[in-house]
């Protein structure tokens, strides 16, 4: 009698998924919504995970989450939507809320500015869990079922800034540039921890290599503008940089390097198909491991970690493949030294003797990690001589303005 009541109950459950999920609306197809319910049928069916993105697969970010989240959920065979351009703003909520009513177990969301949009979901939803990718407030919030997640991407965009170093010290070597004409251009979104953290740990990657190496840094306001971007890109380049990079998601800054002929180091994703000539290599943030671990604990009713880190261990960390035709000679050989030592605690990203501030070492830095409407800084972030970055919470929060990178302009956004 169990098992005949267990399977009404189950094929019940399967009907009502397939009626709320199964097929997509023409509205569902002019918002970009995806919805995959062929879940092998060895694999649970009755569990239904929802993805919230701030653009669509044209931003080079959003695409790196959307083939994370198809990766883990058909890896793990349960039913998926996809809802792309959704901003930073109540329209978070409104989609978090229709998630939640069509079914779904846990929701993802993956921007910065969708957390406090998130946090009110998980209020009043309190049996879906509800994960929030680059966010601050989980492990103060104190919700069972709003997390945080992000990964030690600093290490990453460190690696990728060997590998600019190699191109530098390549251009000097051959004399298209001098020691003191090393100046690479950086195109930011906003002047946020997360940007900071980046273009310092790229700057720091470089300088390991190519020790005369200097960096300017122009702030779009957005974290997609491909004119924005593209004119970033240009104003480095007249003003005298020689390989640029960014954190921004389109393909505005790499397509001005490929007409300019300047070498770039791109974010997210390869940019060799459209770059061939300029794109040396790329580092991204593999969300897939994540996402595999949050739904797996999710589905056993397990506990998810508040404040998730993942690393160049978890596999959360990666690089593409080097672009040996614009890379110089060693370049993955370099990459590959480097990153063994990060992987085993001989060297750190921001190592505090590797840089100053204002002229000066510095032996403490408190930082906002547990953030309040001020971000008044809160703990001491200098820990055995270097910046601790993602080890008291998963976002960033070096913000610190270190010797050698000059801001052309700032960005706070709104």
């Amino acid at each position: 009698m169990k098992k005949f009541l267990a399977l009404l109950l189950s094929l019940s459950m399967v009907l009502a998924l397939s009626a709320c999920g199964g097929t997509k609306s023409d509205d569902d197809n002019a918002k970009g919504d995806e919805t995959k319910t062929d879940a092998p049928a060895e694999t649970a069916t009755d569990f239904k995970v929802g993805f919230i993105m701030l653009h669509d697969e044209n931003s080079t970010y959003d695409l790196n989450f959307i083939n994370a989240a198809k990766e883990a959920c058909e890896k793990l065979g349960v039913e998926y939507k996809i809802i792309t351009n959704v901003p930073e703003g109540q329209e978070c909520y409104d989609k978090a809320a229709e998630l939640a009513d069509d079914g779904c177990n846990i929701i993802f969301a993956d921007s910065f500015g969708h957390e406090d949009y998130m946090i009110q979901a998980a209020k009043e939803f309190p049996n879906v869990q509800f994960c929030h990718s680059t966010g601050t407030k989980a492990h103060t919030e104190g919700l069972s079922n709003y997390h945080n997640a992000f990964a030690s991407i600093y290490e990453g965009r460190y690696l990728a800034g060997v590998a600019a170093g190699m191109k530098l010290n390549d251009m000097i070597a051959n004399g298209y540039i001098t020691e003191d004409q090393a100046k690479m251009g950086y195109v930011g979104a906003f002047t946020y921890a997360e940007v900071i953290s980046g273009y310092t740990s790229f700057y720091l990657g470089a300088k390991s290599v190519c020790p005369s190496v200097t960096m300017d840094v122009t702030f779009t306001g957005s974290w997609y503008d491909e004119t924005a971007e593209k004119e970033g890109a240009n104003k480095l380049i007249a003003n005298g940089c020689v390989l640029i990079s960014q954190h921004a998601d389109s393909m505005g800054a790499p397509t001005a390097c490929e007409t300019a002929g300047v070498p770039n180091v791109s974010y997210n994703g390869s940019t060799q198909a459209a770059c061939p000539n300029t794109f040396i290599v790329s580092s991204r943030i593999d969300w897939a491991p994540y996402y595999e671990y949050a739904i797996t604990a999710a589905m056993n009713g397990e506990a998810i970690d508040a404040d998730w880190t993942g690393t160049l261990a978890t596999g959360s960390v990666v690089l593409t493949d080097v672009n040996t035709t614009a890379a110089a000679e060693g370049t993955q050989e370099a990459i590959d030294a480097a990153k063994a030592e990060l992987e085993n605690g001989t060297r750190h990203v921001f190592d505090c003797s590797t840089f100053t501030v204002k002229g000066e070492t510095l032996t403490s830095s408190m930082a906002d990690v547990n953030t309040d409407p001020n971000y008044t800084p809160d703990t001491e972030a200098i820990v055995d001589g270097y910046f601790a970055e993602s080890t008291f919470r998963s976002a960033p929060y070096f913000d610190l303005q270190i010797d050698g990178i000059n801001l052309l302009d700032t960005n706070f956004g709104g």
